[in-house]
């Protein structure tokens, strides 16, 4: 009798799920996403679980089927290209504007900002695979803007990814880089080494979009969608600029 009063309640009463849905992030986005997934846990009681990659790496696990419900992109042209072929539910929307700054923890002079990089103390040059990478694009498109990729492009270093670019650079396997600014304003980084920040008018605006993915209507769609709206709240606006991006 109990185990059938409790079923009937059940079946009356269904209880809200709180379990975690996954969010793929370009790893620009990486630490401005734990705050991003902790504001929104207080807010809804909800778990997310983030997955961290390039933004080409990540749109090729998702067109391979990758279960993820919620894509954050470094540009706008992956996730217009997974729109394109089907695999979201909306059209991608800029969420942050992000910027790239030169990086280094050795005692180099960045006062001529990407000139530096001609010196030839300096031996490497660490910066996201461009092929790859949105941030590793225009990291590229800045030093040939201002005249020194020639010179510099037999010492670069290639990283999977703006994660693997800090690595190197924190651990001094070179001697400089090209990073996200997100990534030098973040608590865990501040006060680390020094870096300037790159003309905007060298490279393209970093516009970065965002998309609900299909998979999402496998049971998230709704956990998805407030996460998505989150987002663009007030609150999540501000982390985005704490940690050096623009929004609107």
């Amino acid at each position: 009798m109990k185990i059938s009063v409790v079923l009937l309640f059940l079946f009356f009463y269904p209880v809200v799920s709180h379990a975690a849905f996954t969010v793929a992030a370009a790893a620009n986005v990486s630490y401005v996403l734990e705050e991003l997934c902790d504001g929104f846990k207080k807010r809804s009681g909800i778990d997310i679980k983030t997955v961290v990659a390039s933004s080409g790496k990540l749109t090729a696990q998702i067109e391979r089927g990758a279960p993820f419900d919620i894509f954050l992109s470094a540009d706008m042209k992956y996730p217009s290209r997974l729109w394109r072929k089907g695999y979201t539910l909306n059209e991608p929307r800029v969420y942050a504007t992000g910027s790239i700054v030169l990086w280094t923890l050795k005692r180099l002079d960045l006062k001529k900002g990407l000139l530096s990089l001609e010196r030839g103390s300096i031996e490497r040059v660490a910066i996201p695979n461009p092929k790859t990478a949105p941030y590793g694009k225009e990291a590229t498109k800045a030093m040939k803007s201002i005249g020194v990729y020639d010179s510099v492009e037999d010492r670069i270093v290639y990283a999977e990814s703006i994660s693997q670019t800090n690595r190197y650079i924190v651990s001094k396997a070179v001697d400089i880089g090209i990073t996200a600014k997100s990534v030098v304003m973040s608590p865990k980084m501040a006060g680390k080494g020094r870096y300037v920040d790159i003309d905007p008018s060298l490279y393209d605006p970093i516009e970065q979009g965002v998309v609900i993915l299909k998979h999402a209507e496998s049971g998230s769609i709704e956990k998805a969608k407030a996460f998505y709206d989150y987002i663009f709240s007030k609150e999540a606006k501000a982390l985005f600029k704490k940690f050096g991006y623009g929004v609107k």
